[in-house]
Order: C-alpha cells, then sequence, then structure tokens
C-alpha cells in the first residue's frame, strides 16, 4: 500500500526485531492516517534533499516500542514519527538543510551522527532541534 508518492506502509512498518520476536507491527486506523501525514512531509524532505530517504524506523506498536527500549511516549508509536538516513549526505547536512527550510515539523533529531528523526504532531508544531549523543542525552540545536 503506497501511503505517498515514494513510501509505502511496508518501510514505514517493516521491523526486523518484530518479526524475530513474532510482534504484530500493523498500524490502527488512527496510526495509519498520521502515517499518511508523515510521508507528506517525508515527500517534501526527498524534495529538499533530492535524493531518496532510507527509512530505518516508522511506526513502532507499543510491543515493539517496548521491546527495544522505546520511551512509552514516542512519538513513533502514534505513527508520528521516522528515522531515516540519505544517501550522499550525513545526517547532520540533511538536519540543518531541514532546519533552514520552511518545513513544517514537530520535531527533527540529529541522533547519534548516524540518522535523521523527523516528527509531527497533532497540535502546533514546535520546529524542536535537538542532537543526541551517547552518554550526554538531548541537547538543544544542530551541535
Amino acid at each position: 500500500m503506497n501511503l505517498s508518492p515514494h513510501f509505502t506502509l511496508q518501510e514505514l512498518t517493516d521491523s526486523p526485531s518484530a518479526a524475530k520476536a513474532g510482534i504484530d507491527n500493523t498500524p490502527g486506523p488512527d496510526a495509519l492516517a498520521n502515517l499518511q501525514r508523515l510521508c507528506q512531509l517525508l515527500e517534501s524532505v526527498r524534495s529538499l534533499v533530492g535524493a531518496p530517504l532510507i527509512i530505518s524506523s516508522g511506526y513502532r506498536c507499543p510491543a515493539l516500542n517496548q521491546l527495544i527500549g522505546g520511551v512509552e511516549s514516542s512519538a513513533h508509536v502514534r505513527g508520528l514519527a521516522a528515522d531515516f538516513s540519505v544517501p550522499g549526505l550525513s545526517p547532520r547536512q540533511v538536519v540543518q538543510l531541514i532546519v533552514d527550510s520552511d518545513l513544517v515539523f514537530d520535531q527533527v533529531i540529529l541522533e547519534f551522527d548516524r540518522w535523521v528523526h523527523l516528527a509531527i504532531s497533532d497540535q502546533r508544531p514546535r520546529r524542536q532541534v535537538l542532537t543526541l549523543r551517547k552518554g550526554t542525552g538531548y541537547m538543544a540545536g544542530v551541535v
């Protein structure tokens, strides 16, 4: 099922961890609707960077989120967030492009200098920019 021109439900729900544990990671109707909204933003990011996005994590059902150690309030659980990388660009470069754009997002996080976490909101978007580094936790901005 296509959620947008370049993103499928399968790539936003695929999880080797869920498959190994026998967890059904199928989103309910609300999460599915959120994923469709999220994919519209991902399409805009794809246009902004001029390259495909490689999704490493999208929707996570509560059981999967718990299994991988995600926080209970994770936007992934509601279908509001995706983690991704872009071939040919560093995650830092991608985050900076997003921050410098006029894209409407709730949160963008440079995670461990390895991938980008991008989230939307069903409330007023904060345009929050964070960096997560091992041992130091979250820091405001791209550092």
